[in-house]
């Protein structure tokens, strides 16, 4: 079997909030279900945080009970966030042959900074006509920072950004 990197670098700015550990939102539901076609924001964050990047072909090669393990895994320490490196750098390698593809970690991503509202978002809620004060900003955890910008970004799927927002009380 293969070795796996021990020696992780992880972002210390993606911490989770008490009730966001092995969370899944509400607009997620339409694939959260045994056939999972999506991977689940709260999967992405912990990607971001340890730099792997899970191909959407690597996923569906996953079983079932691995894909859980991954959105569920502990997240409350830098332990914690190498040991889920590793377990995902394995997973990808007994289901595809292949090694992990490593990305760059953040330093400064600007979903973490609670002093300003990211100029990404603003554009987006503006084709909404809405707009979010740096109040409501400050209060939304990690996660719901990380998974609004992820939800601006072009190409991405963005039926789930008006949902995202109504469900974190934005609007």
């Amino acid at each position: 079997m293969k070795k796996v990197d021990n020696n992780i670098p992880v972002a210390t700015h993606f911490t989770l909030s008490e009730g966001d550990n092995n969370r899944y939102f509400k607009f997620e539901r339409d694939f959260i279900a045994e056939n999972i076609r999506c991977i689940p924001m709260i999967v992405r964050y912990k990607l971001d945080a340890c730099g792997i990047k899970l191909k959407l072909g690597e996923w569906s090669k996953m079983k079932e009970e691995e894909r859980i393990t991954l959105a569920e895994f502990t997240w409350d320490t830098k332990e914690d966030v190498q040991q889920f490196s590793c377990y995902l750098q394995m997973v990808i390698f007994i289901r595809t042959g292949k090694d992990a593809t490593s990305l760059p970690i953040e330093s400064n991503a600007v979903w973490a900074n609670r002093n300003e509202i990211p100029l990404l978002l603003n554009d987006k809620l503006k084709e909404f006509n809405w707009s979010v004060s740096i109040q409501q900003w400050k209060i939304l955890s990690n996660l719901q920072r990380f998974v609004l910008l992820k939800l601006c970004k072009p190409g991405h799927e963005n039926s789930n950004f008006p949902k995202a927002i109504k469900e974190f009380d934005l609007v």
